[in-house]
């Protein structure tokens, strides 16, 4: 029986594992482990959804916490090689960008056991973002690619990648979707709020670029108080920690139309991006997620690894610009705001039977 090894740390992981969880489990030549390293530990960053998506509890947990990235990195690495040389696994699977995902990776290489990226070939091109050099120094390392879009493909080639490793499967994240739609459609979260469907504004913003200067989070909140929607900022800890020390508490509260509520449970917070009128959002996957369910998503950044959801979604660009912002929302108002496309649900499509399909064959040269 072959072993196999799925890595999460950060909230994004647990989505993008449950796909490949339901796949193995179909698998009974394969063992499998979860091992979760602790980069999100809290309840509501963590624990609530394994809950919500049915995740085994994991047989590791490394419960590194939070840090700065060396020491965080370092913390995991110490941890997984103890859990890697106790489970003799055949494959590491990892997913997504985070520091869990290169850490992981690099253990695993170093014990010469074979690694598979999932959301490999993502690139933003803006190497201030951590994700960026998580991403680029994983897919040197993996031994499988499996690429979520086109552009990830040419990204690859293009760096020089050996193309006989890289698999184009589609995007695991909207799998996830799709496999919970019936209760995401049956939450109406909206309604704990006292929002009314397709009125108000969804908000999510956590990346450093934008919250860990004053001057960066002062602009942010320039466009939360500009949108002309009630609004409602489930707040990441990293927003709130910064809100706190930059004196914005004030601020927030003094915004009409303003809710302020915790990070939600996944089905939860899909149901309220499906309930609402737009999305502002820093997020990668949310650009996806937003796509699918065919709402304006305006992205707080200059730049975005995930251009598909530009061409095909409803994706949109505005960094912190205002004027950018008011333009975008004009359109929203008045019906003209690009739409989906088909091409945007087909790439949700059976994306962990393929990974799942490619890893066996391996395992089984």
């Amino acid at each position: 029986m072959k072993k196999i090894i799925s890595v999460v740390g950060a909230r994004p992981n647990f989505m993008k594992i449950a796909p490949l969880e339901r796949e193995l489990k179909r698998r009974p030549e394969i063992e499998k482990f979860i091992v979760h390293t602790g980069q999100h530990y809290d309840k509501d960053m963590s624990d609530v959804f394994f809950e919500q998506l049915g995740l085994p509890k994991p047989e590791r947990s490394l419960g590194v916490g939070s840090g700065g990235h060396g020491a965080m990195t370092g913390r995991i690495m110490i941890g997984f090689e103890k859990a890697c040389l106790e489970i003799k696994p055949d494959l590491v699977i990892v997913v997504g960008d985070v520091n869990s995902t290169i850490a992981a990776s690099l253990v695993a290489r170093k014990l010469f056991i074979p690694v598979a990226h999932v959301e490999s070939g993502l690139r933003s091109f803006d190497e201030t973002m951590p994700e960026e050099l998580n991403r680029r120094l994983t897919d040197c390392l993996s031994n499988l690619l499996f690429v979520s879009e086109p552009s990830g493909m040419l990204n690859l080639e293009r760096e020089g990648a050996d193309m006989g490793r890289v698999h184009l499967v589609g995007d695991i994240m909207l799998e996830t979707l799709q496999m919970f739609l019936p209760v995401i459609n049956g939450a109406t979260a909206w309604k704990k709020f006292g929002l009314e469907v397709d009125e108000y504004c969804l908000i999510t913003i956590h990346r450093p670029s934008n919250v860990d200067t004053r001057e960066a989070l002062s602009e942010v909140l320039d466009i939360i108080e500009a949108t002309p929607f009630p609004k409602i900022f489930p707040i990441h800890p990293r927003t709130i920690k910064k809100i706190e020390e930059f004196g914005f508490t004030e601020r927030i509260a003094a915004i009409p139309d303003f809710i302020q509520a915790p990070p939600q449970p996944y089905t939860n917070f899909l149901s309220l991006l499906q309930g609402c009128k737009l999305i502002i959002s820093d997020s990668g996957s949310v650009q996806g997620e937003a796509s699918f369910f065919d709402k304006p998503c305006l992205v707080c950044r200059e730049n975005t690894e995930r251009p598909f959801y530009q061409e095909y979604g409803t994706s949109k660009l505005i960094g912190r610009s205002l004027s950018l912002f008011e333009k975008a929302v004009g359109e929203i108002q008045a019906g003209s705001y690009p739409r989906s496309t088909n091409e945007v649900r087909e790439i949700g499509s059976h994306v962990g039977r393929r990974v799942v399909d490619v890893i066996a064959a391996f395992l089984n040269q």
